[in-house]
């Protein structure tokens, strides 16, 4: 069976819908995905062993080219791969606006969630087959029982299994240190992030311990607050923006993580890595990590600066010692 997916972004979306893949293999033999994706994101469906081919787009720019003869040929390049395969099932996994759109562009029906379920209305008018997924699951289990409706199995409850395989991860051109934790400092709204003065008692946490602190980023805005946070110590490094492959390395050696609410978070639960996520305006039972090794913390006032690095320090070093880190 030959099947598109549409999930076009975000990183922490894209790995939510693993799991689902992982249960369709299980349930029907050779099973294949081709995945439609935001180029950003593009190395996310290359994890997993299923996903055969990786269709890109640069949608983010469309609404800027409105009209423009690049955008129409993109759009047609697009159509023409969506179509050069007959695709037995397409599945838009991830039910907005923009991913309708792409829909509308593949000459296959469409399966997606219903009027009520959909993450934007009115999404699902560009789909023929359209199922009805509670809004109030976890967007794991969205995504788990869309695929099963979608491929016409049961799913039972199972234990979460994202299938990533890590032969696509990349080593860093530089010398890793021997014992390190990975520190996700950033966010997409200023809400979900912590002070740069708790992230640096927090490596002054860790160093006492002898681990030395790596803070990633996407942009150069969030490279220079990594550096920021870095400068309160020699054990701390600051790393430009790396690929995802790249990062999933650097996560995936660490002993442990430390992450605001962000996609990063979600990496490290699908590698099944200790990490402590704080969470502030957002549900974490709607949006929140999910794996093994996994630990919470909740502001108690939807304030980043109500948890203390003596929390969330404790939380990691009990997850540490009970995965033997």
């Amino acid at each position: 069976m030959k099947v598109l997916i549409i999930k076009l972004t975000s990183m922490g979306d894209l790995m939510h819908a693993l799991p689902a893949l992982t249960d369709a293999s299980r349930k029907i033999e050779n099973i294949e995905f081709d995945w439609v994706v935001d180029e950003n994101f593009s190395e996310v469906p290359s994890w997993h062993p299923k996903v055969k081919s990786v269709i890109t787009t640069n949608h983010r720019a469309w609404r800027k080219n409105l009209f423009s003869a690049d955008l129409l040929k993109e759009l047609k390049n697009l159509k023409s791969r969506l179509n050069h395969t007959n695709y037995d099932v397409v599945i838009d996994m991830q039910n907005n606006l923009k991913s309708a759109a792409v829909s509308y562009l593949t000459k296959n029906p469409i399966h997606g969630m219903n009027k009520n379920s959909v993450r934007e209305f009115p999404a699902h008018l560009a789909y023929k087959f359209k199922y009805k997924i509670s809004k109030e699951n976890h967007a794991i289990s969205r995504q788990r029982d869309l695929m099963a409706f979608s491929l016409n199995y049961e799913l039972k409850e199972e234990a979460i299994d994202y299938g990533v395989q890590d032969n696509k991860f990349e080593r860093p051109d530089f010398n890793l240190p021997d014992k390190y934790l990975f520190f996700v400092h950033n966010a997409s709204w200023p809400t979900k992030m912590w002070p740069i003065s708790y992230w640096q008692e927090m490596i002054e946490l860790v160093n006492h311990e002898d681990y030395v602190a790596i803070l990633p980023s996407g942009s150069e805005e969030e490279f220079d607050r990594a550096q920021q946070i870095a400068s309160s110590s020699s054990d701390a490094i600051a790393l430009r923006p790396l690929t995802l492959n790249k990062t999933a390395f650097l996560v995936n050696n660490a002993t442990g993580c430390i992450c605001s609410d962000t996609g990063l978070a979600h990496l490290s639960a699908v590698l099944n890595k200790p990490s402590v996520t704080m969470y502030s305006v957002t549900d974490e039972g709607l949006i929140g990590t999910r794996g093994d090794n996994q630990a919470h913390i909740i502001s108690s006032d939807s304030k980043m600066d109500s948890i203390s690095p003596e929390e969330a320090w404790g939380k990691l070093t009990s997850l540490m010692k009970a995965g033997g880190g």
